[in-house]
């Protein structure tokens, strides 16, 4: 009994994680020659840097058992916003540095409103999704942005430091931060203190809104971030590019909370649940298939994720 015990817990904490290796183990005995290699595995994390830069945020925001489904079109904005801007003939500093300061400021809101008004954060995220995207379509017309940008706004997209992709870069740098704040400092145990029981938090002196409405800010400021870095790798900004990034980033999220023990949002769960969704759509492009078939096995896993999330969180009770 204790033997199966151990294995059943075992399973519970290691089981994202070894579903990950038989997915990397079946790709690269199917395709060896094109999957199991190093320029793929540098190729899949640059893939990933776009999805994880934005999952991190929503990771915030779910530690305080809140959602922001405006985050795709904070991406759409701050990819367009920075195309718009290089067009202009700003610098390419600011270009990439107002997008986020502005959906910084717009995830505040986000936050505010949900704490000011106490109105459910998905019906708040939603609308504000609903304006940002009309925005968007009217600072781009609806097209494309992609004429009179200057060559120097691909850098950030295109740069590589010692054979690996700036993205991949700057992905790695952002998990170590966030893992830090979310693991090591007030402001992460305050999250984490939130989202388990906000009343008790609010008798224990932590001021609830400010650090809900800071949580959606740098969740905005995040999503931002994935929309200057997608149309630097581009050269160019859709008014729908975020889009895509909306449902695999909270898949992400669920997939991270089973890899922890408390099953809570956390950073290098987030991590790895990006890393299974990007190394299955690697793999399922190398082998040809459908994308809508992709969009199916994603969907299932963001279903499985939340069932398992939720049985051990049951079992736990």
């Amino acid at each position: 009994m204790k033997s199966m015990k151990s294995v059943t817990n075992a399973l519970k904490a290691y089981g994202t994680i070894l579903a990950g290796l038989v997915i990397i183990l079946v790709f690269s005995i199917l395709r060896p020659a094109a999957f199991f290699t190093v320029p793929n595995l540098i190729n899949v994390t640059r893939q990933i840097s776009l999805l994880v830069v934005i999952a991190i945020g929503a990771t915030l925001v779910m530690s305080v058992e809140e959602f922001d489904l405006s985050v795709g079109a904070l991406a759409s904005l701050g990819g367009v916003t920075a195309a718009k801007l290089a067009v202009a003939g700003v610098p390419l500093v600011l270009c990439f540095l107002l997008p986020i300061l502005l959906c910084f400021c717009i995830g505040f809101l986000n936050g505010w409103i949900v704490t000011k008004f106490r109105v459910l954060s998905f019906i708040t995220t939603l609308a504000m999704s609903t304006i940002l995207s009309g925005v968007v379509f009217w600072l781009s017309g609806g097209a494309t942005i992609f004429e009179n940008i200057p060559d120097g706004f691909t850098w950030l997209g295109s740069k590589r430091i010692l054979g690996i992709p700036l993205l991949s870069l700057i992905m790695l740098v952002l998990i170590l931060i966030f893992w830090f704040v979310m693991r090591h400092t007030v402001f992460g145990r305050k999250l984490y203190a939130i989202g388990g029981n906000v009343k008790s938090s609010e008798i224990s002196g932590i001021n609830v809104k400010v650090n809900k409405n800071l949580a959606f800010a740098i969740c905005g400021a995040l999503s931002a971030l994935t929309g200057v870095m997608l149309a630097s790798r581009l050269g160019s900004a859709h008014p729908t590019g975020g889009d895509g990034y909306f449902m695999n980033s909270y898949a992400a999220v669920f997939l991270g909370r089973t890899v922890s023990r408390e099953g809570v949002p956390n950073i290098w769960g987030t991590f790895v649940g990006a890393a299974i969704l990007g190394i299955l759509a690697n793999g399922l492009t190398i082998m040809q298939v459908p994308s809508y078939l992709q969009d199916i096995l994603t969907g299932v896993i963001i279903i499985g994720a939340v069932i398992v999330q939720r049985v051990t969180a049951g079992k736990k009770e």
